[in-house]
């Protein structure tokens, strides 16, 4: 066995990379270990390739709104779904080479394909190796959730490791489980031509928690695909395909795409040789300002540690273990406002607290919809809603969640707005220009102003050009 190393990254992910990062910075006496594909998972199955989806299906639904601009033979158009897919593919490609210039340089003995299995806090073994070291960092991330009676049907079932592979798609799909991903593949493959049929066993959509929000989104996405809510899912083979059922309801189809979350890959880790508890998932607990496992000098990022499986919260966590791994006293980071998007049209977004999260008697809700809103209409945007949450007793911003035209980018705004801590009234006091669908965001705060206690004489809160408050 080799002199101890200064730190192991299990896991070449975004957290693992980021983790990485940090490490070259302080100490050459480290090595990186990955199991599979290496590079983040937004790069290769996740947020990238799922957003160039989302693109060229966008692009393709925006011929129906031709006619209103006075565009004709759109009628002409069609979706070369192949084509779509080599596209996503390619651009995926280039994605990943992009994740992996953070082991640039890296020789074999700082890197290593294989298998890790821990044999303590400060002990690793890889494919047969022990390797001592100061510190663990565990950064495996995670893998999609699919019941394993599934898999009897094969090929059949994607997922999103997969579904960015296959040559074409459908013609008939269901999508089972409409959380972020859920949402987001099924209003696009509805886009691109594809008969969809979505389930759900909640009646929650993408993240949201406000009864009203998720009503508005419910309607909306009606209106393109077929969506069953509140009744789980039970596959069968049937002749011509598969068949879904739920509830009363049933649909045969050509392929099922599951979408019902993801697990950490932490089986056969060796968690248990760390001798802190593990919960029902088998996974300890760890420090969210930290990275750490209890008082050991091991560390758990990304998703791997299921806090928030979104890519900046990954990346924060690698960054926040890769300093402390190496450092002699810890350091306590003060973690971001919570921001979430959902690249569905109209745009998801929950920023801070949702309300599923508040104390509703203490909170005063501002809300408006962007059926009327005057940049919306004439972009033939004009749907979906937003609400904003802010304390009744000093009028501070708490959180908000939307289903909106362009909601990621107010979502932003109000996120920095929540950091600062600001109030409604001072968010009102800022400029915002017309014509913009931040003057949605700001019918909005107005609503919430109504119920706070006047902390001014003006605040430019109520006032509005002529002609231009009707239309926001």
């Amino acid at each position: 066995m080799s002199a101890p190393l200064d730190t192991i990254i299990i896991g070449a992910g975004t957290a693992g990379l980021a983790a990485l990062r940090e490490v070259r910075k302080r100490t050459d006496r480290f090595l990186i270990v990955n199991e599979g594909p290496w590079g983040t998972t937004c790069a290769r199955v996740g947020c990238m390739p799922s957003k160039a989806l989302i693109e060229a299906a966008n692009a393709f639904h925006r011929r129906k709104s031709y006619e209103e601009f006075g565009i004709r033979g759109a009628d002409g158009l069609t979706a070369d779904v192949p084509a779509v897919l080599q596209r996503v593919r390619s651009l995926r490609d280039d994605f990943v080479a992009g994740a992996l210039e953070a082991t640039d340089g890296l020789s074999d003995r700082h890197r290593i394909a294989g298998r890790a299995l821990l044999q303590g806090p400060q002990t690793v073994e890889i494919d047969g190796t022990r390797y001592t070291t100061r510190s663990i960092i565990i950064a495996t991330g995670s893998r999609p959730s699919v019941p394993d009676e599934w898999l009897a049907f094969g090929d059949r079932i994607l997922t999103t490791d997969t579904l960015f592979e296959q040559p074409t798609l459908g013609p008939r799909i269901a999508v089972i489980g409409m959380g972020p991903l859920g949402v987001e593949i099924s209003q696009a493959l509805a886009r691109l031509g594809l008969q969809v049929a979505a389930f759900t066993t909640g009646t929650t959509l993408g993240g949201l928690s406000d009864p009203t929000l998720n009503a508005e989104l419910t309607k909306l996405l009606k209106k393109e695909l077929v969506l069953h809510l509140g009744a789980p899912a039970e596959l069968r083979e049937v002749p011509g395909g598969i068949e879904v059922r739920s509830g009363p309801n049933s649909v045969v189809v050509d392929q099922v795409i599951a979408a019902m979350g993801r697990v950490p890959n932490i089986e056969h880790l060796g968690l248990e040789s760390l001798g802190v508890p593990l919960n029902e998932a088998g996974l300890p607990a760890v420090d969210p300002q930290t990275q750490q496992i209890g008082n050991l000098p091991v560390f758990m990022s990304g998703d791997a540690n299921t806090h928030a499986p979104l890519l900046h919260e990954a990346a924060d966590e690698g960054h926040i273990a890769g300093m402390n791994a190496l450092a002699d006293t810890l350091t306590r980071f003060q973690r971001r406002t919570p921001l979430s998007i959902v690249f569905s049209d109209p745009q998801i977004a929950v920023v801070g607290r949702r309300l599923a999260d508040l104390d509703t008697d203490n909170t005063a809700t501002g809300t408006a919809s962007f059926d009327n809103q005057g940049r919306a209409r004439a972009a033939q945007h004009n749907h979906g809603r937003i609400c904003i949450y802010a304390d009744k007793a000093t009028g501070r911003l708490l959180g908000a969640e939307m289903c909106a035209p362009q909601g990621e980018h107010m979502a932003h705004l109000l996120a920095l707005a929540i950091g600062q801590e600001l109030t409604v009234h001072d968010l009102l006091g800022m400029p915002i220009y017309h014509p913009t669908y931040e003057e949605g965001l700001r019918t909005a705060l107005r609503d919430a102003v109504r119920q706070l206690p006047a902390t001014r004489n003006s605040d430019l809160a109520t006032c509005g050009d002529i002609g231009v408050a009707a239309l926001e």
